[in-house]
């Protein structure tokens, strides 16, 4: 593809005729990239640009963020799965890896439940999973917040929640960047999305056991709202999972420690993400 993989700029991107807007690049296999609530698909830079070199990488924008439409305010999380489900259908793509990103994960979680033989594999970093009712009890006042007030009421506290205060310190201009990211959010559409961040992280709990697609569930060791022990619960739930716990790293750790971050995609993708006939031939 003539798309450069060095980045994701906006007059490379395309559109569905749903309006879904995504970035393509590379060759292979197929990968798809999920982004988190308030983002958009150009906090996956990094990783587009690296998985682009050996793999067809598809990152796009969820309804209601960036470039994509907005959800209706009634949306549920299927309406998440529909606008991918569709976005594979018109890029026909048979099987596909989805990574998803913190809410990009119950997108990608609901999407393999729904469509078990088209998910070759499963990689959710920074997910949520099983909150306590203390963790449940402190979203639901952060949501409480963004009801009243918009995006603005909670991009302060995510920040600090997202990055460690080394690289808070010696990266303010991709800390602002972030920050008109999130401000930059439609109110309501930035509330649907989150309301449903903050009430499905059990999505499809009765189904899990039925997942046989290799799954990869990764977060940082620091990650106060995707912690470890959501992170080791979730893997307990799914038949073949492996876990990580990243030290040191807390929950934007794809854009804070890439070359970590990267390095494993690329092994657990090597692994479980290629052609069953070149898999014949080996």
């Amino acid at each position: 593809m003539s798309m450069s993989v060095e980045s994701l700029n906006a007059s490379e991107s395309r559109q569905t005729p749903n309006g879904t807007l995504y970035w393509r690049a590379g060759s292979g296999e197929s990968v798809i990239l999920i982004h988190g609530v308030g983002l958009d698909a150009t906090i996956w830079q990094p990783q587009f640009a690296a998985l682009a070199r050996d793999y067809d990488v598809i990152a796009y924008d969820m309804v209601g963020h960036g470039g994509s439409p907005a959800p209706n305010p009634n949306a549920t999380l299927d309406d998440y799965a529909n606008q991918l489900e569709e976005l594979i259908e018109r890029l026909a793509l048979e099987t596909v890896a989805i990574v998803g990103f913190s809410m990009g994960g119950l997108v990608a979680r609901l999407m393999a439940i729904r469509t078990p033989d088209r998910v070759r594999c499963l990689v959710i970093l920074a997910g949520v999973f099983g909150r306590n009712k203390e963790q449940s009890e402190r979203l639901s006042q952060r949501l409480e917040e963004v009801r009243r007030d918009g995006p603005q009421a909670s991009v302060e506290q995510a920040i600090q929640r997202w990055f460690t205060e080394s690289w808070l310190r010696k990266n303010p201009e991709k800390i602002e960047r972030i920050r008109r990211l999130v401000l930059g959010n439609d109110p309501q559409s930035y509330y649907t999305s989150y309301a449903l961040f903050g009430r499905e992280d059990n999505i499809g709990l009765s189904q899990l056991d039925r997942l046989q697609m290799p799954v990869l569930v990764a977060t940082g060791e620091e990650d106060p709202g995707s912690t470890p022990e959501m992170t080791r619960a979730l893997a307990q739930q799914l038949p073949n999972a492996i876990w990580r716990v990243l030290p040191g790293m807390r929950h934007m750790l794809i854009m804070e420690h890439p070359d970590t971050v990267n390095a494993m995609l690329l092994a657990f993708l090597a692994e479980h993400h290629h052609s069953p006939d070149l898999e014949r031939l080996s």
